[in-house]
């Protein structure tokens, strides 16, 4: 049985764990169960998604509740950045990361912070063969400079460069780092590579409806999966009045980008996702499915070549768009039927 715990103790929905298999995946073979570390704290923004509420496990949570066991996988759950050692993390096979600032910070979800050590030793975890898995936030992660205190609520003017091997250690590692967002858009997104692990039943391409980062300081040597066609990105709500905002579009008035990849660090596999703001996208199988994908890659359950391709799939992902302001959210008539939607309950 699979246990989602939280240090000390997230509890378990046992009642909520009802398989919701992508059909394309077979289970796991018995006795191969994994253990994988689902670290959310958000020391800036914390998304819907991974908020616990009255005791009970987030969103995202109970998702990875519900396919864990047939997948054999067990996933332990935690906010605390200060559980981060060498010996802590050793019993994990591998980090899947839902993050958001500077983790070495208490920031706003007050929940305890990692010490330097305690980033190094997840880097040095990694390097040396722990796989890793980012989703959507985990790219809002350690912006060099910013701080708990930083009003990011602005035009981040700070963000708009390339640094290459100058970024921070941790962009290094997961690949690439988030500039800002608009409103959530429809767009297509191009399948690079089909025989990545839960990649095949959606090439050559699908839309979908996302927060969709834009980004910048790709490692050169990222194997590209998705790529986001930007200039197919429109509005999802054509019939709201007054919607969508002024400046809803301009980060991503840019070329092509890389919005799913892998690639090594050292001998560690990392996957990420810039995929995974909503409710909505957590219960779409094709993410599942194409998680459930990068979680066995990173793991090594199953194998890929993941050459670096950056330059031939999307040869001006470092064209950056025009600074604007973070423009975000729903139009009002929809926010206010979400605020009054109780559950956040998954299946």
């Amino acid at each position: 049985m699979l246990r989602l715990r939280r240090a000390p103790a997230c509890l378990a929905l046992a009642a909520l764990a009802v398989a919701i298999l992508p059909p394309a995946r077979a289970a796991a073979p018995a006795g191969a169960t994994k253990k994988i570390l689902f670290f959310t704290k958000s020391s800036n923004f914390e998304h819907q998604v991974i908020k616990e509420r009255n005791g009970h496990p987030s969103f995202a949570a109970q998702v990875l509740q519900s396919l864990g066991p047939a997948h054999g996988i067990e996933f332990v759950c935690s906010k605390d950045g200060s559980l981060f050692t060498p010996d802590y993390l050793a019993q994990f096979d591998a980090l899947l990361f839902y993050t958001s600032g500077n983790l070495l910070e208490r920031g706003k979800d007050g929940n305890p912070p990692m010490t330097p050590a305690g980033k190094q030793a997840l880097l040095d975890a990694i390097r040396h063969g722990k796989g890793f898995i980012g989703t959507h936030a985990a790219a809002d992660t350690f912006h060099p400079g910013e701080t708990a205190e930083t009003n990011t609520n602005q035009a981040r003017t700070w963000r708009y460069r390339v640094l290459g091997d100058k970024a921070d250690p941790y962009t290094q590692m997961i690949g690439g780092e988030l500039i800002i967002h608009g409103c959530q858009q429809l767009a297509t997104v191009r399948v690079v590579d089909p025989q990545f692990p839960g990649f095949a039943r959606y090439a050559p391409g699908f839309e979908a409806q996302e927060e969709w980062y834009s980004m910048t300081n790709f490692a050169p040597d990222l194997h590209v999966l998705l790529v986001l066609d930007t200039a197919t990105m429109r509005n999802p709500y054509p019939d709201e009045p007054n919607w969508p905002p002024a400046g809803w579009d301009t980060p991503y008035k840019r070329p092509p980008y890389p919005v799913a990849w892998a690639h090594r660090y050292g001998e560690g596999r990392v996957f990420f996702t810039a995929m995974g703001h909503s409710e909505e996208t957590w219960r779409n199988p094709r993410f599942q499915e194409m998680l459930l994908g990068g979680i066995d890659w990173a793991l090594g359950r199953s194998d890929a070549a993941v050459l670096p391709n950056l330059a031939s799939v999307a040869p001006r992902a470092a064209d950056l768009p025009p600074v604007s302001a973070p423009v975000a959210g729903l139009p009002p008539a929809l926010k206010a039927k979400e605020s009054q939607t109780p559950g956040h309950t998954y299946p």
